[in-house]
């Protein structure tokens, strides 16, 4: 058996003069021994059958453990109920991470050497890695926050300076609809590592109205007329709904020009926002008709002679 290494960057010359000197040994050894020649022949070529036939077989049985592997994550995940998303995307990252596994090992299996190749897969890897590092990071934070779902389309939420409701939530990168009816797309990655105010995970929502009101206002006076503007409104709850509480009225602060006093009450969360906008303008209003003075900057001079 003659065998040739032919190293890359050889210098063309040698490499011709190698190849001439190599076939003049062959065609020596076929004119001296050509028995011996063909049973050499033969036996390397038995040899190199039963490779190929073994790696065939370790193709065919891999190819068939990773149709296997694929089926049981997909019925794994449909009995857990995950995100269709990223049901698909692990299961495909899986898929192809076993094939490339199975094609080195059945390239290994015919002879060849595979320590190049791993060496060439991985430097591509990292290299492609850090081409896409910021895509990358996208997918790690669509696969948190499609697993932890801190939110779902439908929601309202605020995150990243913008607020809206959520449209469509994929693998890299989240659609919220504001309130002006602008489509935001916000990267996944940055979104799962920031702040995340989810309005409605919750199907209840307490409302708070700061007042400020002039000094010398009568905090009873206040109190009642308040809480008569939201009585027999069945949108406003009370300590009989789970979860919320009676509405209440405090005096929260004395400032220099202002006292503040605060209005809360629960209601629904799809209620929140018509009841919020309806009682501003209602307590707007209401105190002033009332004799009640709200609060404005002033500033006191006093002069001695």
């Amino acid at each position: 058996m003659i065998l040739l290494d032919i190293i890359p960057g050889t210098d063309p010359i040698n490499v011709s003069d190698s190849l001439k000197c190599a076939a003049q040994s062959l065609a020596d050894k076929v004119k001296s021994d050509p028995h011996q020649f063909l049973a050499d022949l033969g036996a390397q070529a038995i040899e190199f059958g039963l490779k190929v036939l073994a790696a065939l077989v370790i193709y065919l049985v891999g190819a068939w453990l990773i149709r296997r592997v694929k089926k049981i994550l997909k019925r794994v995940f449909l009995k857990k109920g995950t995100e269709q998303t990223i049901a698909s995307f692990v299961t495909s990252l899986t898929t192809i991470s076993l094939t490339v596994l199975l094609l080195i090992i059945t390239v290994g299996t015919l002879g060849v050497n595979t320590t190049s190749l791993a060496a060439l897969l991985a430097a591509g890897g990292m290299a492609i890695g850090m081409a896409l590092s910021g895509t990358v990071q996208n997918f790690a934070g669509g696969i948190m926050i499609l697993a932890f779902k801190p939110f779902k389309a439908g929601d309202y939420i605020k995150a990243q300076g913008f607020e809206g409701t959520v449209t469509d939530v994929t693998i890299v990168s989240t659609k919220i609809r504001t309130n002006d009816n602008s489509t935001i797309i916000l990267p996944n990655g940055a979104l799962s590592n920031g702040n995340i105010d989810n309005f409605s995970q919750k199907p209840l929502h307490r409302c708070v109205w700061k007042i400020n009101l002039a000094y010398g206002t009568d905090p009873e006076k206040v109190r009642t007329l308040l809480l008569d503007a939201i009585k027999g409104d069945e949108r406003i709850l009370d300590a009989s709904t789970e979860g919320a509480a009676d509405p209440v009225v405090f005096m929260t602060g004395m400032m220099d020009s202002t006292i503040e006093f605060q209005l809360r009450a629960w209601v629904g969360t799809p209620d929140y926002w018509p009841v919020m906008l309806e009682y501003n303008e209602k307590i707007y209003k209401l105190l002033p008709a009332s004799g009640v003075s709200f609060a404005f900057p002033q500033l006191d001079v006093h002069i001695k002679n």
